[in-house]
């Protein structure tokens, strides 16, 4: 989802608008899109496509208030017969004159061809200043088969460093916390190194661990084009 990085995906790390709180055009409503490729997809320390590659893309819309609602979609493989996900959101970002960003919203994550109902939503916010981004995600509404369920909170900080000749670093550290007590809870670490082409596109290299379960150190590269 090209929305957000520590809400979602690891992999929107890759993509110049990821939660980027900028200042919201006060002329007229925008349509945006953006289309990538990523060596696997990372959602919290996992990955969604079995350590394959994924084809992902998404659409948006963004009034001038700062109102969004968007979609975006990815293919996927848990070792059945599900092959992609599709997000839809609605949200509400902007930048204060000092400053400070501010984006919430509803994300409801899809997964229509999968044997049995994976699909849930979540609510999210998030605050932003300069270098800096902290984030929460609250679970609010499962399915019978679904990875995360009801009362599951995902919270996460962030760091996105400029650099010089269009490079950025990026770093996130994210919690999620299980409501059943059964459940562990665990952390996972992102690192990005990416270069911004301009009518290329970006492209990045990243890093991936988790601190609970595997505990291996993963790389991944992508590129997203936003047009």
């Amino acid at each position: 989802m090209n929305r957000t990085t520590g809400i979602l995906s690891a992999s929107a790390l890759i993509a110049a608008g990821a939660l980027t709180l900028g200042p919201v055009d006060s002329a007229r409503a925008e349509v945006s899109a953006n289309i990538g490729v990523v060596s696997s997809y990372f959602f919290r320390g996992f990955s969604e496509t079995d350590g394959g590659a994924a084809v992902q893309g998404g659409l948006d819309w963004e009034a001038p208030t700062g109102l969004y609602v968007g979609t975006w979609a990815s293919n996927v493989d848990f070792g059945d017969s599900t092959s992609y996900e599709l997000d839809l959101y609605l949200g509400f970002a902007n930048e204060l004159d000092n400053g400070l960003g501010y984006d919430f919203g509803y994300i409801y994550y899809a997964y229509p061809d999968a044997p049995d109902s994976a699909d849930f939503g979540e609510i999210y916010g998030e605050l932003s200043y300069s270098l800096f981004s902290v984030g929460l995600a609250y679970v609010v509404n499962d399915s019978s088969d679904s990875a995360l369920v009801t009362d599951d909170m995902y919270f996460y900080a962030g760091l996105s460093v400029p650099l010089d000749n269009e490079f950025s670093l990026g770093f996130l550290v994210g919690r999620t916390a299980f409501d059943d007590s059964d459940a562990e809870d665990y952390t996972h670490f992102t690192a990005s190194l990416a270069k911004d082409t301009g009518t290329l596109g970006e492209f990045s290299f990243n890093l991936e661990y988790e601190d609970t379960f595997d505990k291996d150190l993963k790389a991944w590269v992508g590129w997203t084009l936003d047009f």
